[in-house]
């Protein structure tokens, strides 16, 4: 069955950076764009970036640009997320997700077009 396993989520401090990665099992990577979102205590699943299946085209929520980068690797069936300069606001689960999609540049925004969910990993930015 489809897998996504999320890892790298941590504890550190304001201004710092993180890299979350995320392991596709079960399915034909290549046929899927892929996303990441977060959610916070008591607030809504939010976009965070998606990539196309090219990985040629990127796009991510505004509280993120410029901060964070998104990258795919077809070779290993995995997506990652940098994330540098950290702020507390940007503690959160974040969940790993891929859509079916036909056009290689699309970019999914939207979370319920995602068929598939990770677990989640927790990144906690400390002030």
């Amino acid at each position: 069955q489809v897998q996504l396993v999320e890892s790298g989520g941590g504890l550190v401090q304001a201004g710092g950076s993180l890299r979350l990665s995320c392991a596709a099992s079960g399915l034909t990577f290549s046929l899927y764009a892929m996303g990441w979102f977060r959610q916070a205590p008591g607030k809504e699943r939010e976009f965070v970036a998606g990539i196309s299946r090219s990985g040629g085209s990127t796009y991510y929520g505004d509280s993120v640009k410029g901060r964070f980068t998104i990258s795919r690797d077809d070779a290993k069936n995995t997506v990652a997320l940098q994330m540098s300069s950290l702020e507390p606001e940007d503690t959160a689960v974040y969940y790993c997700a891929a859509a079916m999609v036909g056009p290689r540049g699309v970019v999914v925004t939207t979370p319920n077009r995602y068929e598939h969910w990770g677990q989640g990993t927790q990144a906690t930015v400390s002030s």
